[in-house]
């Protein structure tokens, strides 16, 4: 059986891709700051299947720690799924971004994911069988921002860069690593476009959403393709949303 990490697997996107991950077969470790939204995500899991170890991932101890666990408790990973994000500071001008606010988003967004990612690396280079798969969260700000939205924009753009480096280095180990652009999934962080957001043009729209689930099932596909073959970049977004002609 497959064994896959999960951060920010206590609500929204990480908890469906957790449980759309155990539906297929998989082995799940899940990853977030607190055990009990950990513990709701896995509630409908097998015990036998699942591992929950709060974690902050900005934390490089912690991270360690995470994946420490999860080898002693299933002898390898095969998959690291790079969820955890913040949007903090969002709606904020740049201007009147705090430096705490700055360090915060960078710190979780980008700082954790390669924490993560090298955790991940360092596992999957030296386990036997060799290799495993990355898939970065990236987002629809990795291409193009919303208004006052820097630090978080900053921080998915860069994602793109660990993404290219992560596969360009994980070549010779058989470590494939992908990137997941995701636009509108309902979640507890997009409920705010549904009651109207700031558009480009300065006005405030509401925007579709589509279901996490859809996310999930691209993550999943993604995550059972052979080592030898990688969904580099990907987009999934609510259809109708405007990312496609934004500005």
């Amino acid at each position: 059986m497959s064994i896959a990490v999960v951060t920010g697997a206590g609500s929204g996107i990480g908890r469906s891709v957790a449980r759309a991950l155990a539906a297929a077969g998989w082995q799940v470790a899940l990853a977030g700051r607190r055990l009990a939204p950990l513990e709701e995500t896995a509630a409908p899991l097998s015990p036998s299947d699942v591992l929950c170890v709060p974690t902050d991932v900005t934390s490089a101890d912690q991270v360690a720690a995470l994946f420490e666990a999860v080898r002693d408790r299933f002898g390898r990973v095969d998959l690291l799924f790079n969820n955890a994000g913040t949007f903090a500071g969002g709606g904020v001008p740049v201007e009147d971004l705090d430096h705490a606010t700055w360090h915060q988003v960078v710190d979780v967004n980008l700082t954790g994911a390669f924490l993560c990612a090298q955790a991940a690396f360092r596992t999957m280079k030296d386990q036997s069988p060799q290799g495993g798969r990355i898939i970065n969260n990236g987002s629809i700000s990795a291409h193009v921002p919303r208004p006052h939205s820097i630090a978080y924009t900053a921080t998915k753009h860069a994602m793109t860069g660990l993404t290219k480096s992560l596969s360009l280095d994980g070549r010779p180990y058989r470590i494939a690593c992908g990137q997941l652009d995701i636009g509108n999934a309902a979640t507890e962080m997009t409920t705010r476009m549904q009651t109207g957001i700031l558009q480009a043009n300065g006005e405030l729209a509401t925007e579709p959403v589509m279901d996490a689930a859809d996310v999930a099932a691209t993550v999943v596909h993604m995550a059972a393709l052979p080592l030898e073959a990688n969904v580099q970049f990907a987009t999934v977004m609510a259809t109708g949303m405007p990312y496609i002609g934004r500005g």
